[in-house]
Order: C-alpha cells, then sequence, then structure tokens
C-alpha cells in the first residue's frame, strides 16, 4: 500500500460534519491545599484554553488529515459561539452553514486540570430538540452545502444535545442518497435507530449493547457478527464499524468480518478517540472503498490521539509513519 499516495489524496475530498457543536474549556493549575469551606481541592490557577469540542472536534480531525471540511449545525448566539466560530476558522474548516440562533446557547464544556488528571467538569447546554424554525434552517443549510460543495462524505456525529433530530437526521440521509454522498454516522443512543441506510455505522460496543439490550460481556468475532445482524435487520446499513475500547475495533461488511487489535499505547486520555475514529473512517472510506484498511488505519487513529490528554486532533505526519511501521 503506498501511503504517501492515499494521504495525498486526503487533499482532494470534500467533507461535511453536521452535529453538535461545542467548545471545550481547560483550567489548568496546581493543587497544594484543601479549602477550610469544604473538603474539595483548592486549584491555582495556572493557564486557561479553549478548544474545539463535539462535532467540531471530528471536523478538526478531518482538517488535520487534509480534507476540505464544512461544519453544519446550529449554535447559540453568544460569546462562546463567536469563539468557537473563530477557532474553527483558524483551523481552514468552512463555517459558511454553521447557524446561529437566540433560542439555543453554545455548548461549553469547562474541565478542571491538575496534574494530568481532570478534578471536574462543568456543563453549560441546552440539550431540547431543535425548534421547528431551526430544524428547517438546518435542513435548507445542509442543502445548500451540498449544491455548492458537492460534498463526497458527510459524517453525523450525534451527541445528545438536540442538533441531530429525527426529522434532520432522515432528511440528511435522503439528500445523500440521492446525490451518491458517502454517510458515516457516530450514533447515540436517543436516535440510535434513526439512521437508516447509512454506509458506515460507528457505535462503540457499550452503545450497541444498550441499545440491543445486550447483558453478555463477550467480545468475540461470534458475538460481533450476531450484533451486526441485529443492526442490519433494523438499520440496513452497509458496513458496521463497533470500537471495543482497549481490544481495538470490529468491522462487517457485506463481504467480511473481522476484529483488528489495538496496538500497545500509552493511554493519557481517551476523550475525543470516538472523534478521531469516525473521521479517520470517513476519510479513507471516501478515498478508497476499502473496509479493512478503513479498519485498520481508524485504529491506529484512535489509539494516537488517547497519548493525548485532552480532546486533540490527530497529527498526520505521526499517523502516515505509523501505518508504514504497523501495517506494512
Amino acid at each position: 500500500m503506498n501511503f504517501e499516495q492515499l494521504f495525498q489524496q486526503f487533499q482532494s475530498i470534500k467533507a461535511g460534519v453536521i452535529g453538535d457543536v461545542m467548545l471545550d474549556s481547560y483550567l489548568w493549575g496546581k493543587v497544594e491545599r484543601i479549602s477550610p469551606e469544604a473538603p474539595v481541592p483548592v486549584i491555582t490557577l495556572e493557564k486557561k484554553e479553549a478548544r474545539i469540542g463535539g462535532a467540531g472536534n471530528v471536523a478538526l480531525n478531518l482538517a488535520s488529515l487534509g480534507a476540505q471540511v464544512s461544519m453544519l449545525s446550529v449554535m447559540g448566539s453568544d460569546e462562546d459561539g463567536r469563539q468557537l466560530k473563530g477557532l474553527l476558522e483558524d483551523q481552514k474548516i468552512k463555517t459558511d452553514f454553521l447557524l446561529e440562533s437566540s433560542k439555543r446557547i453554545t455548548t461549553n464544556k469547562t474541565r478542571i486540570i491538575s496534574r494530568n488528571q481532570q478534578m471536574m467538569r462543568v456543563d453549560n447546554e441546552i440539550t431540547a430538540d431543535l425548534g421547528y424554525e431551526d430544524e428547517n434552517r438546518l435542513i435548507l443549510a445542509v442543502q445548500h452545502f451540498i449544491a455548492q460543495e458537492k460534498p463526497d462524505v458527510i459524517v453525523l456525529e450525534d451527541y445528545n444535545k438536540g442538533v441531530l433530530t429525527e426529522t434532520v437526521i432522515r432528511k440528511v440521509i435522503d439528500l445523500c442518497k440521492h446525490h451518491r454522498i458517502i454517510t458515516a454516522v457516530d450514533p447515540k443512543r436517543k436516535n440510535f435507530f434513526t439512521y437508516t441506510g447509512v454506509d458506515i455505522f460507528k457505535p462503540n460496543l457499550k452503545e450497541v449493547r444498550e441499545a440491543l439490550n445486550i447483558l453478555s460481556a463477550k467480545a468475540d468475532i461470534e458475538s460481533l457478527q450476531s450484533i451486526h445482524e441485529q443492526l442490519h435487520q433494523q438499520l440496513k446499513h452497509q458496513i458496521s464499524f463497533i470500537t471495543l475500547s482497549e481490544k481495538g475495533v470490529f468491522y462487517r461488511d457485506s463481504k467480511e468480518s473481522k476484529i483488528i487489535p489495538s496496538h500497545l499505547r500509552n493511554i493519557a486520555d481517551v476523550s475525543g478517540a470516538g472523534d478521531t475514529v469516525i473521521a479517520t473512517a470517513a476519510l479513507v472510506f471516501a478515498a478508497t472503498g476499502n473496509t479493512e484498511l478503513m479498519a485498520e488505519i481508524s485504529n491506529i487513529a484512535g489509539g494516537l490521539v488517547c497519548e493525548e490528554v485532552g480532546t486533540a486532533a490527530i497529527n498526520k505526519d505521526r499517523l502516515l509513519q505509523e501505518c508504514k511501521h504497523l501495517l506494512n
């Protein structure tokens, strides 16, 4: 496999990400004493940082791999939203189809970290579904995006924050089928079985067990093949791509199924790894149509970002070198 040529090919691929976009705020400090007011640590603040989170992190990973990316979502008409939009544009992610709404606030997850450990998280958000007006505005934005950009792949990234309603999901999938655009989905429980007919369906093992009400703890090939069959009965999708945490990933398409074990890593933080996996999978599949290669490279990418603290985008050059080393 010529990985240099493959990674070069990423630059010609146009991708859209639709879903719950967020701002990830980090407060870094050190703990030296316990508060006299309550039995809690006092953190001396040393650094503040803002990062792209949620579905925006999928867009960031796609952009880091070289793709031409647009972010489609509805956020608040507020300072957090303006900061988030600026961060996206700094990373060359198009925000032409990123909508503001006076009826929403921009989700902001603030993490307080000391000694590379998360001490607390504070979430500021609205999780109710989009209202009728915002729902229709987003669908119209998707239609304009498809007409103007002619994307190769669209990723639906669901965080259960209300942007991906049943109506939005069904309409986007219909539009993608009509225009022959690849669809890749990272689902959450609420709309798990709404993603009928997508190309790549990527839950993690815990999510799929909960959705199918499976109590078994097994993650062997027979159990996973049975899970695919149960999913396919309801979704009629093309590929099941299930992440298995430290055990790697499983895929099943119309031809074959396989468990790909994870590679040994120094794990620092697993947050955001799923975003990296779905972004890498969507891009590799759009470039090659090869399910096994998609799973192999995504598996490596997910492991690499787990070595970073907090949500972090994949490093394209490092991923390229790892692919050359591990897959050739």
